[in-house]
């Protein structure tokens, strides 16, 4: 089924409609061709698309510059209900507001302004090929600015894109890093159609390879730069948030699924003392232990999200403490949607049945995508984290992954 823009911003949903609608209704057309695309694989052309023409790529841009003027736990909320219906097209949307939230921690508002107000204007869709622990690209001092060359793995929403948020190492004796904004059609970027993983699709996550790259100095964020401040410190927890709320819709869309089939198409087992499938005790004890799971996870989540929301309203007041707090919240919000998702996504099969293991029905896809993305970081040093400051009062330390 090929999708338009029209198929959203119709009678029933137009431009001015609320987020949440036009979201419902995204999500809605997601889910029809997911376990499609699933096997596919490849760049979600027409989904991104549908992104661009329904205004949700502005919805974390103040309205002083264009945007909708969402806070980040609505944000998130979108990304969540996004994930549950597809969570390859969550992640590059996700990332693409992840992006927005860089520009502005870590540049002057002389930079991102014009950023921000153009994505609003144009509909910009932004990409990454940040990767820090991927170290290839160099950054060659030259007049004016820098020039980029080097690969990128993991560029997550870069093919596609219009802006992409792109590191170096500098070629000097301390190797800092440098980021920069740039437009996706630069001279000497080329990204390669490589990514086929198991899980996760559909995220565009391939390979950059970036050729004497012209990198202009009022393109580089320095001021005041990566993990600068407690408040520019955000940005990691910010991507785990992300990591939060995408392994939730995941698995929060895989009960959901489940439940379908099992009202409808599962079958009695022989043994059971219950007259119909719905009322089988083993049935009904693993949905208890999935409603257990998801509810605590969704708490964890909010209280991380509204953490979030007030820490970034302090900016730069924000101290080292209160930063502290926000990381303890989403990394705790982070173990648990880990854990518990893995493991609702191998149990629905417990109450779906043998029949629904056959492929067309890629019920599969649930555990695959949050098994992947979960792999992002290790959440044994989320726990590790956790543990030093059960034991020690230490807070995590801020880095590009905690």
């Amino acid at each position: 089924m090929s999708l338009t823009t029209h198929d959203i911003v119709d009678d029933s949903v137009q431009l001015d409609a609320s987020p949440a609608a036009i979201t419902a209704r995204l999500a809605g057309r997601f889910a029809e061709t997911a376990a499609a695309r699933d096997l596919a694989g490849g760049t979600p052309k027409a989904e991104r698309d549908l992104l661009r023409g329904s205004g949700l790529l502005k919805l974390s841009i103040p309205i002083e510059y264009g945007g909708l003027g969402a806070n980040w736990t609505d944000t998130l909320g979108v990304v969540r209900q996004l994930a549950r219906a597809d969570s390859s097209v969550a992640h590059v949307f996700a990332f693409h507001h992840l992006q927005l939230a860089s520009v502005r921690l870590f540049g002057t508002p002389a930079q991102w302004e014009p950023w921000l107000s153009e994505t609003a204007s144009r509909n910009w869709f932004w990409g990454n090929a940040l990767n820090p622990l991927d170290r290839r690209t160099i950054a060659s001092r030259v007049q004016g600015g820098r020039e980029f060359s080097g690969r990128k793995t993991f560029c997550s929403g870069a093919l596609d894109s219009d802006m992409l948020l792109a590191s170096a190492v500098e070629d000097s004796a301390d190797g800092k890093l440098i980021i920069a904004a740039l437009p996706t059609k630069r001279a000497g970027i080329t990204l390669f159609e490589d990514w086929d993983n198991m899980g996760q699709r559909q995220t565009d996550s391939g390979s950059a390879l970036f050729e004497r790259v012209a990198v202009a100095e009022h393109e580089i964020l320095s001021s005041p730069g990566p993990l600068s401040s407690p408040f520019a410190c955000l940005r990691p927890l910010l991507a785990q948030l992300i990591f939060v709320n995408i392994f939730l819709g995941i698995a929060e869309g895989a009960v959901a699924e489940a439940r379908g089939y099992t009202r409808t198409q599962a079958r009695l087992w022989p043994a059971s003392p219950a007259a119909q499938v719905s009322e089988d005790p083993y049935i009904l004890g693993h949905y208890g232990d999935f409603w257990l799971t998801l509810e605590a996870t969704r708490k964890l989540a909010d209280h991380a999200a509204a953490r979030f929301d007030a820490a970034w309203a302090e900016g730069l007041a924000l101290t080292e403490a209160g930063r502290g707090e926000v990381a303890l919240a989403v990394a705790t919000a982070k173990v648990t949607a880990t854990r518990g998702g893995l493991d609702l996504t191998s149990r629905i099969f417990e109450v779906t049945g043998a029949r629904s293991t056959t492929a067309a029905l890629r019920l599969d896809r649930y555990w695959r995508n949050l098994r992947v993305h979960a792999l992002h970081d290790p959440v044994d040093y989320k726990v590790r984290e956790l543990g030093d400051w059960a034991l020690n009062g230490n807070y995590p330390k801020p880095s590009f992954y905690s």
